[in-house]
């Protein structure tokens, strides 16, 4: 399997499959994004993921400066999905501003999360690059 797939998207997140990661890639507009719309995006990317899901999740946020409670909530579901009946799976988080490294430190979000400068850091980390 080729290292990178073409990506599929919703209208908010571009998903890239890395073998048996998979790489969420939220659009810089996800800052601007009513509740109900994350909730809609969350659907459409989570639901191929619960019958197929990845050996490992990265988030990649660099193109993502901010973000509110309803896109936090979208991250826990996503870490909740990949523990899911035992699932071993990891998610990650790459690319984040330091101000939405400010709001995952104060919400404790960090300690959950590893953290990564970049997508490629993330890949090597999770042993598909």
């Amino acid at each position: 399997m080729s290292r990178s797939a073409t990506p599929t998207s919703t209208e908010s997140f571009e998903i890239h499959r890395h073998g048996d990661i998979v790489v969420l890639v939220p659009s810089p507009d996800v800052e601007n994004m009513s509740d109900s719309m994350i909730e809609q995006a969350a659907l459409l990317v989570l639901n191929p993921l619960k019958s197929d899901p990845p050996a490992g999740l990265i988030i990649d946020l660099a193109g993502v400066n901010y973000f509110g409670s309803m896109f936090i909530t979208f991250l826990v579901r996503c870490h909740l999905l990949m523990h899911k009946h035992g699932h071993p799976g990891e998610l990650v988080l790459a690319g984040v501003s330091d101000r939405a490294r400010e709001l995952l430190r104060m919400t404790n979000l960090d300690t959950l999360w590893a953290l990564y400068d970049t997508r490629a850091e993330a890949l090597e980390a999770l042993g598909s690059y």
